[in-house]
């Protein structure tokens, strides 16, 4: 077996010392060229996990345990090293979208910066490789890249946000709810993107995400989350046919029942 690319052990976070915690001994390990799905309904402690890997958490936030990458401890590492990891060695999709780009400055002259800050590459060549991630999520690149943020609709500004996070091919993608802006055919593009990247680099990804059936078909391990703690794990076939914990029966039972309900509102027309 493989050692984890990232291992999160015994992860607490309590917003002052002594308050309630929000993340309660949380463990999850994702190695390297997995998909690993964190589901869980919106509040249970997702975003939070990811922000306590890339160091975005609020001050005064009380945080404990280990978060292990490449055997460096997040948690205690000095600010300027963790900074070394991110984007490059870690990148993040985030779920507030339009906070990935400044405003008043062009996706395109942002994306060079952000490209050139990793690499040593002149300005042709970050244009380039801007350029071609943007036609790889479907996007108008010559239009995009001259546009500022206010001038693209939110799901062009999101696909935007996910080339400029591919450009730099990291070893795990943390990806936060990535589909919420994009309609059906457009997320599918972008996952199978993504998974192409994985395939081609060997990167890991924790695909952070309250779609379960977008969570059983892209996912090689998933875990449940429900109030801030782990409640299952597993292969995506047994957190859909073969959960125990009541949550996630519970969880699994929204999806199920839409088909059954659809058919009884079809059986309710049809005796109109």
């Amino acid at each position: 077996m493989s050692e984890p690319l990232i291992s999160i052990q015994d992860l607490q976070l309590e917003s002052r010392v002594g308050e309630k915690s929000l993340l309660k001994n949380v463990n999850i390990e994702v190695k390297k060229g997995e998909i690993v799905g964190l589901i869980g309904e919106s509040g249970s402690g997702k975003s939070l996990t990811a922000k306590a890997i890339m160091a975005l958490l609020p001050v005064g936030m009380n945080v404990s345990g280990r978060i292990l990458y490449k055997n460096n401890d997040l948690i205690k590492v000095p600010s300027k090293q963790h900074r070394k990891f991110l984007g490059k060695e870690i990148g993040m999709i985030f779920q507030d979208y339009r906070g990935s780009f400044t405003p008043f400055i062009k996706i395109g002259k942002q994306m060079i910066e952000t490209i050139r800050t990793h690499f040593v590459v002149r300005k042709k060549e970050a244009k380039n490789i801007a350029y071609q991630v943007l036609e790889e999520m479907g996007l108008d690149s010559e239009r995009v890249y001259h546009s500022y943020p206010f001038q693209l609709s939110g799901g062009q500004v999101q696909r935007a946000a996910i080339a400029m996070a591919l450009a730099l091919k990291p070893s795990l993608l943390i990806c936060d709810e990535i589909t919420t802006a994009l309609d059906v055919m457009n997320g599918e593009k972008v996952l199978s993107y993504i998974d192409q990247i994985r395939q081609e680099t060997g990167c890991a990804v924790l695909m952070i995400t309250h779609d379960l059936a977008q969570a059983y078909k892209r996912t090689d391990r998933m875990y449940v989350m429900h109030q801030g703690e782990i409640v299952e794990e597993g292969l995506p076939e047994q957190i859909r046919c073969h959960h125990k914990h009541p949550y996630t029966k519970k969880l699994c039972s929204c999806l199920l029942s839409l088909p059954e309900e659809q058919s009884v509102r079809n059986e309710r027309v049809v005796s109109i």
